[in-house]
């Protein structure tokens, strides 16, 4: 089994799901008498709440190096946002960063999904770094809350899910907001933070989820098994 190097912490809850699910994903082939080795490196989640892009590529960067000295032989970053880091840090190291978009697209294209709607935070609902990814790469249109719903999701996903706070209000907000999306044209819903699965799954809506962190972890456990 080839090693991977996890770049977790933001938050930490999302990195726990990640471990538990590449384990999982990997032991269905393998078996559970064994499991991969894996790497880890856990960042302060205080880099991204200061939102300092400089900053942020630096860290990443950094933790990146260190990684892949330490013998692992590609990178996942366990959270949506840091993925805004990627176009940094991806040129500057030699091996890959398994990009959470790619996971994405690769499922939305499967489904024949041609639009997506967006959730998560706000720099990964109006940065490029997944609607361009997607577009570019699978041809897919990516559209995102309107108006102050931009804003309640960003509270939502760093006042609450992301320090492992899971309301009912926050869970009604996000139905309310797939369905909006819904009525907009979206095929599917990209739940583009890490927490988001952990409050709303498949059973709460008709239209297709398309749960960024299982996603990303299946692509992780196969590049293992690769």
């Amino acid at each position: 089994m080839r090693t991977i190097g996890l770049i977790g912490g933001t938050s930490w809850h999302s990195t726990i799901a990640y471990y538990r699910l590449i384990n999982e994903k990997v032991g269905e082939t393998r078996g559970t008498w064994s499991n991969p080795e894996m790497l880890i490196y856990s960042i302060n989640i205080e880099i991204m709440r200061e939102q300092d892009p400089d900053r942020i590529n630096a860290k990443y960067l950094e933790v990146s190096q260190v990684l892949q000295k330490s013998g692992a032989e590609a990178l996942v970053i366990c959270a949506n946002t840091p993925h805004m880091a990627y176009d940094h840090v991806q040129p500057r190291i030699h091996i890959p960063i398994l990009h959470i978009a790619e996971a994405t697209g690769r499922k939305a294209a499967q489904l024949g999904a041609r639009k997506v709607g967006l959730l998560g935070n706000k720099p990964t609902m109006t940065r490029g770094f997944i609607p361009e990814y997607l577009n570019r790469e699978f041809g897919i249109d990516t559209i995102i809350p309107q108006g102050e719903a931009l804003d309640r999701s960003h509270h939502f996903v760093s006042k609450e899910l992301t320090q492992g706070k899971f309301t009912e209000e926050a869970r009604k907000f996000y139905l309310g907001e797939i369905a909006d999306l819904k009525t907009r044209g979206a095929d599917a819903i990209v739940l583009g933070c890490t927490e988001l699965p952990l409050l709303i799954n498949q059973d709460s809506t008709d239209i297709p989820l398309l749960p960024t962190t299982e996603l990303h972890a299946s692509m992780a456990a196969d590049f293992i098994l690769s």
